[in-house]
């Protein structure tokens, strides 16, 4: 059953020129430039793939068994924020809480994946930003994508704290609508990296 909320605490739905709610909007200028600062990422770290003067190389480290396990806990968490949405958007705050909270730990199982592929490459590989061009453009890449991952984490948790602090129900669907988009974009850009640079760059 949903929550009940006076009428002091309901959300007021904006009339924009657009349709579309100014933060909703702001959100997706945001996601717009994170998309082309990813793109310089992706790009800088194809234009000096394969000129480091020194190893190791991306064939020498690279685990896909191990990222293909992170890439489908990531697509997974991307399944229960869709379900989490929906369930706000019917005013089921409960199971509202559980997919959000599902969709938190898994992101942060992501996040472990990569500290632990991190930890591998550094000590048995001997791999860092500093050791080649390789090294450098990798870890800022994908350091930048963790950076993103644990910023959405915490959006989602702060959500599922704000439920217990509040009532919450399909009235404020907005605020998670705007915490979907910016984890889904999250999950794409990864998508992506995973695609050019562990599966067709390696091959």
């Amino acid at each position: 059953m949903a929550q009940r909320v006076t009428a002091t605490e309901s959300v007021h739905q904006e009339v924009t020129s657009t349709g579309i709610d100014h933060r909703k909007m702001l959100v997706w200028l945001f996601l717009a430039s994170d998309c082309m600062f990813f793109g310089s990422l992706i790009v800088t770290y194809l234009i000096y793939a394969g000129k480091s003067v020194v190893g190791p190389t991306p064939t020498d480290v690279f685990s896909i068994p191990v990222t293909s396990a992170s890439t489908f806990v990531l697509l997974i968490s991307s399944f229960m924020m869709v379900l989490a949405y929906n369930a706000i958007s019917h005013g089921r705050v409960k199971a509202f809480r559980i997919w959000l909270l599902g969709t938190a730990i898994l992101g942060a199982t992501f996040l472990g994946f990569q500290v632990f592929e991190f930890y591998e490459f550094s000590q048995h590989y001997h791999l860092t930003p500093r050791t080649n061009l390789f090294g450098s453009t990798f870890f800022t890449l994908t350091g930048f994508h963790g950076a993103h991952v644990t910023i959405g984490v915490i959006w989602l948790l702060s959500l599922i704290g704000i439920s217990f602090k509040r009532d919450l129900t399909k009235d404020h669907a907005l605020n998670v609508d705007m915490a979907a988009l910016y984890w889904h974009f999250v999950d794409i850009v990864w998508i992506v990296i995973f695609t050019l640079i562990y599966l067709i760059g390696v091959s």
